[in-house]
């Protein structure tokens, strides 16, 4: 396994956590609920599933009962993929919004970024089920008793949670249902004031006693579709119920002799995947870890791959090329190729051969390892939030496009683009790490940067998630976190990366959680780390 340099070069207020089980989330409460099974007997998908429930009150801005996720997840012998983001309601089309919003100048169709038309059904709950149904130990009710509790009783919001809450406000407060539940004075609640969610406690009950169907097909889900109705949606009962989400195989990549795996599209993990392989044709190791080549290197790397995923990937019904096609070896040297270690390259897309989210990870001491995402897209998803419920509804469906031209345009039943994305590690066909890194378009970049200070540089996990980081924009602009290196950031600019200092470590460097297995015995533990840029906490015992 793995030798680190255990010391961490970077300002941080986070140390590595040594344990045999482990829960690693963005929110305290989230971590405990998560142990709380584990203590009960439960395994590693209970306690997951435990605090994925927790954080939809904890950390409403990120996520909430109407989100989407996915997962990747060790069973102790294979790898399981799980993709539960939702589906377009039925009625959806081009012409469905061209002919309720009108047109943009070129003639395409323009489309919400909030409301009732930005929503797919949300998939986490079909997601937490389906994961209990085949992985879980406890009884599903239990694993939502420490979420009910902490939506009945109230929290002290914290600081983080409370800062972005308020600058959500002022876009969300007119939308239907938003103001009555989550500005409970007349504005969002103050760092440390208290919280109380009790309509989301009786939701999350009858989600526990029916296994999560009555949100799709009972009590739940009239609720959600008498809302749409009302407020002029298109989402109905039909599309509730008919939503299932699906097992999928995990896509891989090696790289340094371990293996990295994400989730297939419509999810842009495949970019992490595709910038490791360009990168794997370079020695990377001999580079200076925070030098301006190593960085400019990356940068590079990630542009390559976003260049292909923006063009290629969609719903898989609809691809032009498949991922096989797009992490052919041989492709990704070419691409490689294209990288100019003086200048930066403002890339366009390659031809390969035709042929405001959560993220949280858990492991326990009999080897089961998670790796969990969940997401309501940008801060409060749509903004929507059903009376009486709880229910926050994500905007997922601003990931389609309206150009009837596009593999992803929007059609009824298929899935959009997909932002959120969980990873995983192995070495030899066994376990290393689970991890992953919320934060929009930041993902797969956190992924590539992560993975490369841990393999290549040997820092260790809260050191690489403590590391400053870059992130390319859709316009291939650079955002540079303000902790990082000033005769680096220079010389990024020299060699003509468009570069911005952003002060925001929130959304736009994301955040991780990182759970790395010690050796290839489960009774010697797991080192875990959480990123200091949410409010997290990593725990175990």
């Amino acid at each position: 396994m793995q030798t680190f340099d255990w010391t961490n070069p970077y300002p941080s207020v986070r140390i590595p956590l040594f344990a045999r089980n482990v829960v690693s989330t963005s929110h305290p409460l989230a971590a405990q609920a998560g142990l709380r099974m584990l203590l009960k007997g439960g395994n590693a998908i209970d306690a997951a599933i435990a605090a994925a429930a927790a954080i939809t009150i904890v950390e409403p801005v990120s996520c909430g009962l109407g989100s989407d996720a996915f997962a990747i997840l060790w069973d102790g012998k294979q790898l399981h993929g799980l993709n539960s983001s939702g589906v377009a309601p039925a009625a959806w089309n081009p012409e469905y919004f061209r002919n309720k919003y009108g047109e943009e100048g070129n003639g395409i169709a323009k489309r919400p970024i909030r409301g009732w038309d930005s929503v797919t059904v949300p998939g986490v709950v079909a997601g937490w089920a389906a994961l209990h149904e085949r992985f879980g130990k406890l009884p599903f009710a239990d694993l939502m008793e420490p979420a009910i509790e902490i939506a009945e009783r109230g929290y002290a919001v914290p600081p983080i949670v409370a800062h972005k809450w308020a600058a959500a406000v002022p876009d969300l407060k007119d939308q239907p249902g938003y103001a009555d539940t989550f500005m409970p004075n007349g504005r969002a609640p103050h760092t440390g004031e208290k919280f109380v969610m009790k309509a989301a406690a009786e939701t999350l009950r009858r989600i526990g006693a029916s296994g999560g169907r009555d949100y799709y097909e009972g009590r739940i889900a009239e609720r959600i579709a008498a809302f749409s109705k009302e407020c002029g949606g298109a989402m109905t009962l039909a599309d509730l119920r008919d939503y299932r989400p699906d097992w999928v195989e995990p896509i891989r990549k090696s790289y340094r002799g371990y293996e990295i795996h994400e989730i297939p599209p419509n999810g842009q993990g495949i970019a992490a995947l595709m910038a490791l392989g360009i990168l794997d044709n370079f020695d990377v190791a001999n580079l200076p870890v925070d030098s301006i080549d190593s960085q400019h290197l990356q940068i590079e790397a990630m542009k390559l791959a976003f260049a292909d995923l923006y063009r290629y990937v969609s719903d898989p019904r609809s691809m032009e090329v498949t991922p096989e096609q797009m992490l052919d070896d041989a492709y990704l040297k070419s691409r490689a190729r294209l990288i100019d270690m003086k200048r930066a390259t403002h890339f366009d897309f390659g031809m390969p051969k035709v042929g405001g989210t959560i993220y949280l990870t858990a492991a326990d001491e009999n080897g089961m390892m998670i790796s969990f995402i969940q997401s309501n897209y940008m801060g409060f998803g749509s903004g929507v939030v059903v009376p009486g419920t709880g229910i926050s509804l994500q905007n997922r469906g601003v990931g389609f496009s309206m150009d009837p031209k596009s593999p992803n345009v929007v059609a009824g039943g298929k899935r959009p683009f997909h932002t959120i994305i969980p990873a995983f590690m192995t070495r030899n066909g066994q376990p290393v790490m689970s991890f992953g890194v919320m934060g929009g378009d930041m993902q797969p970049q956190g992924h590539l940067q992560t993975v490369v200070r841990m393999l290549d540089y040997k820092q260790q996990p809260q050191a690489a998630c403590c590391a400053p980081r870059w992130k390319v924009n859709r316009d291939f602009t650079l955002d540079v976190e303000a902790t990082m290196n000033a005769a680096t950031v220079a010389g990024l600019k020299d060699r003509g990366h468009q570069l911005k200092s952003v002060a925001d470590p929130y959304m736009d460097f994301g955040s991780g959680q990182f759970i790395w297995r010690l050796s290839e015995d489960p009774e010697h533990g797991y080192v875990a780390a959480s990123d200091s840029r949410r409010d997290g906490q990593a725990v175990g015992f």
